[in-house]
Order: structure tokens, then C-alpha cells, then sequence
């Protein structure tokens, strides 16, 4: 994994699991063992294992294993692992930028920035994708064409919950549903997850920054995309929803000309490079 730190720092790392998943994803006897892990069933049954009070012990290894600073999150009792893993970061440390005309991150994870190409088309890693067959919808692709379209992969360690980046109104949630393949770029160079996997998305007809799409893309062992409104008003920095356990994915799209991105975004994306950002953290600001 390479990728650009809250200090500007780059990292090319390589740890256990980016290994592991290497080897599966890389080997036709790997992803015959991964195959059932993909199901959405599959991920239902393990998450309702994780829902259960037995799961609680589960937490402290997985806190140790990740070195997850826990004081930064509010203080209670966990019913369950779920209960944990969605737990809820003390507010002020995730605070929205007073600016109406910044951009925040609606969560935290690794960020890559991509212009929308000619036929809605953009390229992550060596794998194309189409809005067309990321929406299921030819019309709604149509309207980012020339836009810009930012990926935010969370991992384990990050903040599960996330927001909405402007004040607004939304439409109703569309859920596609598919596959669970890890979000991990090296997924992606085997399958093109992102429209292989179970997503929902809505419309936000935002205040600053147009009509912009938010998605959810879910992954391995996420089985349970949380949205928590349908239809109807939205505030900036208010909780849209969360991921349950595992590695998941935020997609905002941007239709052309509404957004300046923050310098190197784009450069260091072109270079093979993610950028760590945090919820509420400026990654752009409305194009004048």
C-alpha cells in the first residue's frame, strides 16, 4: 500500500495482510478459497455472530493488533464487537470547516482523486470504470461527464461512520446489490470491486458544490450498509450512516467545473499514491 500521511509523508508499505490478500487475489487456488467469502450470505451470517454478546471478545485483540488510540473515542460499555467497531468518535475531534465554500472528507480513510474522462470513464489502478455501470443508469453518468470522482477506502483503524460533506436536500437511497470483494487496491487489479460489489448511493442536491452523488460501496465481511435517512433535508456534518465490520469505501462524484480538489490530490493519485484524510478535513473548496 502506498500512501501520503496527514504530514505530507510518502509510504510505500507493505504488511501482513497486503501480502495475504496478494497471494489470494493473485492466484487462481486463492480466489477459489475467497469465492464463498465474497457472498453477501456469507458476510450476513458472520455479522450476525458479531452482533452477539460472545463477540465482545474479540475487541481487545483486535484494538492491540491495530494500536487504535482509544481515548479518542467516547467512553461506554460495548453490547457486542458490531457495537464497537461502529463506535462513535468524541465530536470535537472531527470538526466541519466554517466555510460553506470548503469541501470536508465525509469520513475518514485513504483518499484518490480521478477526472471523469470522455464516456463517463475513469481509471483506478489498471482497472476502467464506467458510471454507467457504477450508477446502472446511462443518464445520471451522462451528467459527471468531465467531472471528478473521489474514492475514499476505509480500513479497520478507521472512523466507520460517515457524513454528509454539504448542506441540502437528498433523494432516496438506491441500493445495487452484488458481491463483497475486499476494497484493498490489490482486489482491484484481479476485479473491478467497485461495480461488482453491493453499493447504495443517493443524490444530494447540495448548496455549494451542485448535485453531487455520495455512494457506499460495502466489502469483504461488510455485509450491512447503515444509512440512516431516506428522503428529505440534510445538514453539513450530519451522520448520513456506517459501515459495519471490515474495510468498506466512500464514492463522491462531482459533476464538471463545481470543484477545485486540493493541490496534489491528483498528482500524487496519478503516482500510485492515497492520501490519508480525516472526517471534516478540507479536501476542496467550491470552483468560483
Amino acid at each position: 500500500m502506498k500512501y501520503v500521511t496527514a504530514e505530507g509523508k510518502y509510504v510505500d508499505e507493505n504488511n501482513k495482510q497486503d501480502r495475504l490478500l496478494s497471494v489470494l487475489y493473485g492466484s487462481w487456488w486463492g480466489r477459489a478459497l475467497l469465492k464463498p467469502l465474497v457472498c453477501p450470505a456469507v458476510s450476513r451470517v458472520c455479522g450476525c455472530f458479531l452482533d452477539t454478546p460472545v463477540s465482545k471478545v474479540l475487541i481487545c485483540p483486535f484494538i492491540r493488533a491495530n494500536r487504535i488510540d482509544m481515548s479518542q473515542y467516547e467512553e461506554t460499555d460495548y453490547a457486542s464487537y458490531n457495537d464497537f467497531f461502529t463506535r462513535r468518535v468524541r465530536p470535537e475531534l472531527r470538526p466541519f470547516p466554517g466555510d460553506p465554500e470548503a469541501l470536508p472528507s465525509p469520513c475518514d480513510g485513504k483518499l484518490s482523486a480521478f477526472v471523469i474522462g470522455a464516456g463517463s470513464l475513469f481509471s483506478v489502478k489498471h482497472t476502467r470504470y464506467s458510471l454507467k455501470e457504477l450508477l446502472k443508469s446511462r443518464t445520471l453518468a451522462e451528467r459527471y461527464e468531465g467531472g471528478l470522482a473521489v474514492i475514499l477506502r476505509l480500513t479497520v483503524d478507521d472512523y466507520h461512520r460517515y457524513a454528509y460533506p454539504d448542506s441540502g436536500v437528498k433523494s432516496c437511497n438506491r441500493v445495487i446489490h452484488g458481491r463483497l470483494h475486499t476494497v484493498n487496491p490489490v482486489a482491484n487489479d484481479v476485479y473491478p470491486i467497485y461495480k461488482e460489489n453491493s453499493r447504495e448511493y443517493t443524490m444530494l442536491h447540495t448548496e455549494n458544490f451542485g448535485d453531487v452523488i455520495q455512494m457506499e460501496v460495502g466489502a469483504l465481511m461488510v455485509g450491512r450498509i447503515c444509512n440512516r435517512q431516506g428522503k428529505g433535508r440534510i445538514a453539513r456534518g450530519q451522520e448520513k450512516g456506517r459501515f459495519e465490520f471490515g474495510g468498506s469505501t466512500v464514492i463522491l462524484l462531482f459533476e464538471k467545473d463545481r470543484v477545485q480538489l486540493r493541490e496534489r490530490l491528483l498528482e500524487d493519485t496519478a503516482k500510485g499514491y492515497e492520501t490519508v484524510v480525516k472526517m471534516g478535513e478540507v479536501i476542496g473548496w467550491k470552483r468560483k
